[in-house]
């Protein structure tokens, strides 16, 4: 077992990164401060206080100055991460892992990219974007038009979120070429109901993960993440709807 008398200050350091790999990666706000609350409860190196938004962590031990921040710049979801970053934070409290080789761990994780290659990923869009249209009581003959057109929303979502910066700017060329397929297939005679085609295939864009955290963090008590999670939702949604509306007022 490691001897606990550790600097603070690399403790701050151990309990920052961790709570940064966690938020960046589609944890809720409840469980990075419980995280880093529990790192720096094992050490007993003061009482931690942790404060925890979308876009920073705010983060002190009593007695130990400067209080430090860290900016959270860029969110995805890639919940293999969280899982790894909630492992390392579990050695760290059995006493398995030293505070300097769970830094080591962590900063190797934060430069993984632990995702799904680009193929599952875009097999898994038009696949499930097919079942949703089963699921919302579409017709069979749908099948294939909204496999084409969710695989080609997904698609075009990444790269444009890849090379463009502009927030919410994907969700809604994505969903504006999905519209598009869904009657142009529909026009051609592949597909029969262009509603449904289109209902299923935006289905992977939907921001159900953010809505869940969103809910859960209100129900929590951290009304600011909640809140500001719940606006960053309901935009992406608006980005979507409003993706399809202009390709309604075309056709």
């Amino acid at each position: 077992m490691e001897n606990k008398k550790n600097e603070p200050y690399e403790i701050v350091e151990l309990c920052l990164l961790a709570g940064k790999i966690m938020l960046q990666n589609g944890a809720e706000t409840y469980r990075v401060e419980d995280t880093m609350d529990r790192i720096a409860a094992f050490y007993d190196v003061g009482q931690a206080h942790s404060y925890v938004t979308p876009t920073g962590i705010i983060f002190s031990l009593d007695g130990v100055e400067p209080t430090k921040l860290i900016r959270i710049l860029k969110r995805n979801t890639d919940l293999a991460k969280v899982t790894a970053a909630n492992s390392i934070s579990r050695q760290i409290t059995s006493g398995a892992l030293t505070a300097r080789e769970a830094i080591k761990q962590l900063k190797e994780l934060e430069k993984k990219d632990l995702s799904y290659p680009l193929y599952q990923q875009l097999l898994a869009a038009a696949i499930s974007s097919a079942c949703f249209v089963i699921m919302f009581q579409g017709n069979w003959n749908d099948l294939l038009p909204a496999f084409i057109s969710g695989g080609a929303g997904f698609i075009c979502f990444y790269f444009i979120h890849e090379l463009i910066e502009v927030k919410f700017f994907a969700e809604f060329l994505a969903a504006f070429v999905i519209g598009l397929l869904a009657f142009s297939l529909t026009e051609l005679g592949i597909g029969h109901q262009a509603d449904k085609i289109i209902i299923g295939s935006v289905m992977p864009l939907v921001p159900g993960l953010l809505i869940t955290n969103a809910v859960r963090d209100l129900m929590s008590g951290h009304l600011v993440s909640g809140l500001s999670k719940g606006a960053d939702a309901f935009l992406t949604a608006s980005a979507i709807g409003t993706g399809i509306a202009v390709v309604f007022a075309i056709y």
